[in-house]
This record gives structure tokens, C-alpha cells and sequence, in this order.
């Protein structure tokens, strides 16, 4: 898995969302939070991974259980 990258990053046309396995059971709406917010933070992630396509980049992130935290953290401070 590659580190956030803020210049590939700006590239990005496309995002994916996976789930480690230490995530477990949740809700599809708490999936679909998780999975929007970690975008608007990819920078929290631990497990990111950058595909080159014809017209730019796929982030594709693999969600944990330590990222679903920081999400919380954030979303708390920024409350």
C-alpha cells in the first residue's frame, strides 16, 4: 500500500472503497458515511492505494478499524 500523496491525489477521477477485515459489522448507512467521509480525508487513511487510468487516478482505500477512529476524532473536533 502507497502513503497519501497530495499531488497524485489531486489526479484522482475515481474512488473505491474496501473493508479490512477488523472493521466487522456495520450498517449499510454507517458504511456509506465511513466511506464518504474517508474520501473527503484520505489523508487518515492507513491502507490507500493510487491506480493509473487513461484520464487520471483510482484512490482506492481499504478501510480499518483505526481509520473508522480518526473519522470519529475528526468528526467530533470539527462538530
Amino acid at each position: 500500500m502507497a502513503k497519501f500523496d497530495p499531488r497524485v491525489d489531486s489526479l484522482v477521477m475515481e474512488t473505491r472503497t474496501l473493508w479490512d477485515e477488523s472493521v466487522g459489522e456495520l450498517s449499510d448507512e454507517d458504511r456509506r458515511w465511513v466511506a464518504r467521509t474517508i474520501h473527503e480525508h484520505p489523508q487518515l487513511a492507513s491502507k490507500i492505494r493510487y491506480e493509473r487510468t487513461h484520464t487520471g487516478f483510482i484512490r482506492e482505500i481499504t478501510v480499518t478499524l483505526e481509520d473508522i477512529q480518526k473519522l470519529y476524532t475528526v468528526q467530533q473536533r470539527d462538530a
